[in-house]
């Protein structure tokens, strides 16, 4: 502890925009900083998108070398450096699941009273790297003291379906700030409108990193579809990352640059669901994610794949399509959607999901109360 306070290690591979940091940045806004102390170890160069506003929070900035496997020896040697410097540390909530069968045990042995490995994800890329996360998160559960996962999904992808039976793993929704969604400020809603000439124009949307899981590629080929269906049609996509020029050429290829907008990343995203008709997101996997959530706070109807946990449809504002599907049923079903009529209003909206413990507000005191139970 130090100053009274729990200090709890967030290890993350960096904060910048993105679901998991969001997530976290979300929760260390409103979480009592009186008694509850958040730092961070991240794996990136830095300085991060969030770095500036999580010290202003009181939180502190740690770094190590990102973990490549090679790097192993030099690695280990870090965390415990890092550990034997820092017995104030209670906690340590790992997000970075692939190297947590390093760093947990490590900083146990450091004298740390609780490690908690957390999965948001429910998938691995198919390829080497993703081939060697599941071979170092295989007994993950054996490496840490307690097994938190964002969805039923993830809990089962990475620690199993008989630690999840047994109710060894923890279910902890990715929370927002339902209310900072459901109200919009409507002369930010017209900014962004009118930067994007989105009057009168049907706006389907994308909120993600550009990263392979995301499929992009499919989305691109689903607006395609959509842009044959409709001349009003725009493809707004808020996000940055490293196949964003990848996309790029295959827009262009396409012939759709003028009805495709590349936004980068934004910290006020909420602005952008309120310009969006229907999102349109088709993960080849994922934890919990929580543009699904933050769309349905905004009443912004949502065509997702089948593979994403059933979790997380709590309005009826989603539904659900198979990746074997053909693009143009895609872009039929993201018309229909958006054209059925809804019964729901934004606050029926918001009271649904805080209903179901998707609600930072609410979570905040339940992690208190479990994070001054695991010091005990």
């Amino acid at each position: 502890m130090k100053d009274g306070k729990i200090v709890v290690l967030q290890v993350l591979g960096g904060l910048n925009v993105g679901g998991a940091e969001s997530r976290i940045m979300d929760i260390l806004r409103n979480i009592d900083r009186d008694k509850i102390q958040y730092d961070f170890l991240l794996h990136s160069l830095g300085p991060d998108a969030y770095e500036e506003e999580a010290k202003s929070l009181g939180a502190n900035i740690y770094r190590v070398p990102r973990f490549n496997l090679v790097n192993t020896p030099a690695y280990k040697k870090a965390m415990k450096d890092f550990f034997s410097s820092h017995p104030e540390i209670d906690i340590v909530q790992g997000h970075i699941t692939s190297s947590a069968s390093i760093y947990l045990p490590i900083a146990k042995k450091c004298g740390v009273k609780a490690t908690i490995a957390h999965t948001r994800s429910a998938g691995v890329d198919k390829d080497l790297r993703g081939y060697l996360t599941l071979m170092l998160t295989k007994h993950l559960d054996k490496k840490c003291d307690y097994m938190w996962a964002c969805s039923t999904e993830a809990a089962i992808s990475v620690f199993g379906q008989d630690n999840y039976d047994k109710g060894l793993v923890r279910v902890i929704p990715n929370a927002i700030d339902v209310d900072k969604f459901a109200c919009n400020k409507d002369d930010e809603i017209k900014k962004i409108c009118d930067e994007y000439n989105l009057a009168d124009k049907f706006v389907v949307g994308h909120v993600g990193r550009f990263n392979d899981v995301k499929n992009h590629t499919f989305l691109i080929d689903v607006f395609a579809e959509i842009a044959k269906l409709r001349d009003d049609a725009v493809l707004m996509m808020v996000g940055k990352g490293p196949l964003m020029d990848n996309i790029r050429e295959k827009v262009k290829g396409l012939g759709l640059a003028d009805k495709v907008i590349f936004t980068g990343g934004r910290s006020n995203v909420k602005d952008y669901y309120a310009n969006m008709d229907v999102l349109v997101f088709p993960s080849k996997y994922e934890g919990l994610p929580g543009t699904i959530v933050e769309a349905q706070s905004s009443l912004v109807p949502c065509l997702i794949s089948d593979v994403i946990t059933k979790d997380v449809d709590v309005t009826g504002l989603v539904k659900y399509e198979s990746l074997s599907e053909e693009p143009v049923k895609w872009a039929k079903n993201a018309i229909k959607l958006y054209d059925c009529t809804r019964d729901i209003t934004i606050e029926q909206a918001s009271q649904a999901l805080k209903e179901r413990g998707f609600d930072v507000t609410s979570q905040v005191g339940k992690l208190k109360r479990i994070y001054e139970k695991l010091v005990m």
